[in-house]
């Protein structure tokens, strides 16, 4: 009985700590930005999104989503995303007597409650600009007062609330935000102009990067990833 339940409880243990990777991806090494090699996965159709499902890795295909919303007791904040057009954050009030509110301009990338305070993160990635930036949002009244968090220093392309951390995996890196502060765990990562689009996390060691042409998986811990190239 005592070798059934350890057998039992290590096996467990090992499919809470560790993701099959689907068959149809395969492990290969990373190609440097703008090699031939780069090349291919940049010309590539199969962009790949990334989900975790009852501790199973998901492999989807991304819908392009231009607008994100956020529900508040008084209304409702709406974000566009126009790329080298711009964007705008709305506050539409549930009082339809009320007008519409231009809280800001520029691309609003992501709109989420975090630690009972509202923000939002911005970006852009056109021509020699890429960059972003978080922000909070204060409720002052009919409107909104604007605070800088933080920069970034690579467009944000995708977002991640993780426990008490933020992950986001921009155009050149990868960071972690705990307690407010900015770790940039990968830079100058090979998927440059892959356009990251979703991160699921089962944990720390297991970190996926959903990108044009495969999925990228990151241990946080030990500082390293893997790209499995889709076949």
């Amino acid at each position: 009985m005592y070798f059934i339940f350890t057998t039992h409880f290590i096996a467990t243990c090992y499919r809470q700590n560790n993701i099959v990777i689907p068959k149809n991806f395969k492990e290969t090494i990373p190609p440097k930005p703008w090699s031939d090699k780069w090349y291919k996965l940049n010309h590539s159709k199969n962009e790949c999104k990334v989900e975790i499902i009852n501790s199973k890795l998901k492999i989807g295909i991304p819908k392009e989503i231009n607008e994100c919303k956020l529900e508040l007791e008084t209304g409702t904040l709406v974000g566009t995303n126009g790329g080298e057009f711009g964007g705008k954050l709305i506050f539409t009030p549930k009082d339809k007597s009320k007008s519409d509110v231009k809280v800001t301009k520029g691309n609003i990338l992501f709109l989420f409650h975090f630690k009972d305070k509202i923000y939002f993160i911005s970006g852009l990635l056109h021509m020699s600009f890429n960059g972003g930036g978080m922000f909070e949002l204060k409720p002052e009244g009919e409107t909104f007062s604007i605070q800088k968090v933080m920069e970034f220093e690579s467009a944000p392309m995708a977002f991640k609330i993780y426990k008490d951390k933020l992950l986001i995996a921009a155009d050149k890196g990868f960071y972690v935000i705990k307690d407010f502060k900015k770790q940039l765990i990968f830079n100058n990562v090979f998927w440059e102009s892959l356009y990251p689009n979703s991160i699921a996390v089962l944990n720390d060691k297991n970190v996926f990067v959903g990108i044009r042409s495969g999925i990228v998986k990151l241990d946080l811990n030990a500082k390293n990833l893997k790209f499995y190239m889709k076949i």
